[in-house]
């Protein structure tokens, strides 16, 4: 009998939301207005769920007022902060387009950003750390000829935006929100390419609110949960995974910080007793190190997510035994995706929850493919991750040859990932198909030998990349990240720890201690940038 083939869809009882952002909200806010809706833990501000809905309707008329219309493109520009939520939703209300910028972002993006989404309305921050982005924008406005408003949050223009919005007229926004469908676009969200500029993906009110539903439902939040969120929302993880999975069911968007500081996000679970913390691996073992960590009280949690990028096995263990965290779950997908496809559940054994990202999502198909083929491969076999279903983007905004790149005729999107799915339709992710590494004819996935280096005693966190070599190809690196007052370890004593336990191949040939990995904002590693400085730290050709 032949093996079963790597495809699973995604059984439901419950139905796919219907409705747009808005109505969905409006839902929430009558059946709980009393409760909280939204907690600024830096700046000591709270919305109870009537409080949330009067202001985002506030902006949404100011917005009306200004001329922003359904389908206009409205950025928005900051860290994390309760506007950044009240123009999520105030946007969603009236069918403008948000457009997330990221965070971290210098003229030259910001610039690509703007005119490549045509944004009529820009909400920024002034500044914030080392970025002047009120500087950034008057520089680069002149090159954006559809930027006709830019409303620093706090400043004139944001408040009389506010004040005429609770002067107008309430029908006139129910108008505006009548005349929107499910499938209009309300989102573009710039994915950084390792190549190139950025593409943005397009996605719908029924892309994102049913993938924020869903999510919440596997995590079993109702209107008791409280969840922290100190991923950024400019991405998926915050806006969708974190504010919509909230107010799909009633619960509470805690924002900690403005951007990720550990220390802050373990008291903001403490003071706000939150449920539920979110975070990319770096983020908890962050945490996990946080002098002190023992002290807070974090005995309200019960779940939370964990995304991004793999968790490393002994992480996921230390967050289930020191944080409490019993019903954690880990998710894979990807912004095209709304994000995500695959999820951990709460019943789901500690070994499925540390060496697998789940099961496909309800109402979700995946599929592992041979990339040259296209063909599904047999169960245990590795090959390329595809999905399908209501969260494949509408599209790479205005470009619609590197859509054709991503999502095929039969709207299956191709993740790059590599993927094996078990007996039983649960999926592990061994890498990305442009890092694995080819040595000596012999294919290495660097997740397996990251897992094992973790296992090192010293080792706080690893990465490990292919680097050019003129006899096998490719040869191995490791950067590793020690923990504090470990002695560096070196290409010597990392052999002699792998000797007898990888196979010879596996082993690194070289390894470089760091304090930090280059990272984007989200928390991903850079494993481009590292190669880059690999080639100058080992003097190798490219």
């Amino acid at each position: 009998m032949s093996a079963a083939s790597s495809y699973a869809s995604g059984v439901c009882e419950a139905p796919l939301l219907g409705d747009t952002i808005g109505e969905n909200l409006d839902r929430t806010v009558r059946r709980f207005p009393d409760r909280d809706a939204l907690v600024d833990v830096a700046a000591g501000r709270r919305w109870t769920y009537a409080e949330l809905a009067a202001d985002v309707d506030a902006l949404a008329l100011g917005l009306l007022d200004l001329g922003i219309a359904k389908g206009d493109r409205v950025g928005i520009w900051a860290p994390n902060r309760a506007e950044w939520t009240l123009v999520q939703y105030a946007t969603a209300r009236i069918g403008a387009v948000l457009v997330t910028v990221n965070p971290a972002y210098r003229s030259h993006e910001l610039e690509y950003v703007l005119r490549q989404s045509g944004i009529r309305l820009l909400a920024a921050a002034d500044r914030f750390k080392t970025s002047d982005y009120a500087a950034m924008i008057e520089e680069v406005r002149p090159r954006c000829p559809a930027l006709e408003f830019v409303a620093l949050l706090g400043g004139p223009l944001w408040d009389s935006l506010l004040e005429r919005g609770r002067r107008g007229d309430p029908a006139d926004l129910a108008r505006a929100q009548a005349a929107l469908s499910p499938d209009d676009a309300v989102n573009i969200q710039y994915t950084s390419g390792t190549t190139g500029f950025p593409k943005g993906a397009t996605l719908s009110h029924h892309n994102i609110l049913n993938n924020g539903f869903f999510v919440g439902e596997l995590c079993h939040y109702t209107e008791q949960d409280r969840v922290c969120i100190p991923v950024p929302l400019y991405h998926c993880f915050g806006m969708v995974m974190g504010n919509l999975a909230c107010t799909s069911h009633g619960a509470a968007m805690v924002i900690p910080a403005p951007s990720f500081d550990p220390a802050a996000t373990l008291a903001a679970v403490e003071s706000e007793r939150c449920t539920s913390l979110y975070g990319v691996p770096t983020m908890f073992i962050a945490e996990l190190a946080e002098p002190g960590f023992d002290a807070y009280d974090l005995s309200s949690l019960r779940t939370g997510i964990m995304a991004g990028s793999p968790c490393p096995v002994e992480v996921m263990r230390e967050v289930i035994e020191r944080m409490g965290m019993t019903e954690v779950s880990i998710c894979y997908g990807m912004t095209e995706t709304s994000p995500v496809s695959t999820q951990t559940r709460a019943d789901d054994s500690v070994e499925r929850r540390v060496s697998t990202v789940g099961r496909v999502g309800p109402h979700l198909e995946v599929k592992v493919v041979d990339p040259r083929t296209g063909r599904t491969v047999p169960r245990g076999e590795p090959g390329e991750l595809c999905t399908r279903g209501y969260s494949v983007m509408l599209g790479y905004w205005e470009e619609p040859e590197r859509t054709a790149e991503a999502v095929d005729a039969a709207r299956w999107m191709h993740t790059g990932d590599l993927a094996v799915m078990d007996d039983d339709g649960y999926l592990s992710i061994t890498g990305r198909i442009k890092d694995m590494v080819i040595r000596g004819g012999e294919n290495l996935y660097p997740r397996e030998i990251e897992e094992f280096l973790h296992t090192h005693p010293d080792v706080l966190d690893v990465q490990v990349i292919g680097v050019p070599d003129a006899k096998y190809g490719e040869e191995l690196m490791a950067w590793v990240r020690m923990r504090e007052g470990a002695e560096a370890l070196t290409a010597d004593t990392v052999r002699a720890y792998c000797a007898g336990r990888l196979a010879h191949f596996k082993i690194p040939r070289y390894v470089h201690v760091v304090e930090e990995f280059p990272m984007t904002v989200t928390g991903k590693v850079r494993k481009v940038e590292m190669r880059q400085e690999a080639l100058r730290l080992l003097e190798l050709p490219s």
